[in-house]
């Protein structure tokens, strides 16, 4: 029976969801992680799950990995993470922090290492991303520059033919020029419209540029779900003049914020169901100040900022 329900997970329609979530829960002894958490995450798309510390990021990704025991619904490539792990993680590749490599570990035991648990695992192709690096099979981490552990982290992600790739805080502990480098080479080297790529960070302008998809998760719930095509229809930034400003606020802005020279910035959300008044358009916030779509930091913030401040 399991070995069928798993051909036909396999079989599924490739363009469903790979993950759909519904009333996820999770606690803790002394916190809920997951407070009936419901989302989707559609095929090929670069997922960003961003939040503050402790709002149930880390715990999402462990819930759909099958790493820990949860209450509600959870699909992941059509099967429970719960009862199919096995079968889950073959289509799956989970990477945490790229600095975790063991120091004794020399590169060709690693690249025996992954080959050796996992079933997707091209040895022949990490070997061809390799040969364009300094890397050499004999060389131990603890010799690698922190450039060259992140070559050798790529080198291995790369190889899994995987349909799911999961990262959760990817690069935490590199600079910012190996931050970029892992991120771009995921994307030209890595990313294609078969695979699914959910990533969590706390450097949010550093993967806005690669996202499809933003999902803002707090206090165990996603306050946001969109793609990024849609944040610039929806939000607008306003530089708002200062004759404008009472104008500006009975459109309740969601965030307003001051600048030097007696400069205010304020966020507006076009979508009327979040309190904005009807009928409120890009030509009318134009009137108040110069208009802009928003970073996806200073969204982040905006969301946050009230429980958070």
């Amino acid at each position: 029976m399991n070995a069928m329900h798993s051909e036909d997970a396999v079989a599924q329609d490739s363009r469903a969801p790979v993950v759909v979530a519904r009333r996820l829960r999770k606690a803790y002894k002394n916190k809920v992680a997951l407070d009936g958490t419901a989302f989707e995450i559609p095929a090929g798309r670069i997922v960003g799950l961003i939040g503050p510390n402790g709002a149930g990021k880390t715990t999402a990704l462990k819930a759909m990995l099958g790493l820990i025991p949860f209450e509600g619904e959870l699909r992941v490539l059509g099967r429970d993470p719960r009862s199919e792990r096995d079968e889950l993680m073959q289509d799956v590749c989970f990477i945490a922090d790229v600095a975790v490599l063991p120091r004794w570990m020399r590169v060709r035991e690693a690249i025996e290492f992954v080959a050796g648990v996992h079933p997707r695992f091209d040895r022949a192709r990490c070997e061809r991303f390799l040969a364009n690096t300094g890397l050499k099979p004999q060389m131990r981490v603890r010799e690698l520059s922190k450039g060259m552990i992140v070559q050798l982290h790529l080198a291995l992600v790369m190889a899994i033919d995987a349909r799911l790739l999961v990262l959760d805080e990817p690069t935490l502990g590199l600079d910012i020029l190996y931050r970029k480098q892992f991120y771009q080479r995921l994307l030209e080297d890595y990313f294609d419209e078969d695979k699914t790529i959910v990533v969590t960070t706390h450097q949010v302008e550093e993967i806005e540029h690669i996202l499809t998809d933003v999902m803002f998760i707090r206090d165990g719930r996603i306050v946001l779900d969109t793609p990024m095509d849609v944040l610039g229809e929806r939000y607008t930034e306003v530089l708002v003049n200062a004759d404008h400003l009472d104008a500006a606020r009975a459109l309740k802005p969601i965030d307003e914020r001051s600048l030097p020279f007696g400069k205010t910035v304020m966020l507006f959300d076009g979508n009327a169901a979040t309190g904005a008044p009807s009928g409120v358009t890009r030509q009318q916030l134009s009137e108040l100040g110069e208009t802009r779509v928003p970073g996806l930091a200073d969204l982040f913030v905006a969301v946050m900022k009230g429980p958070y401040a």
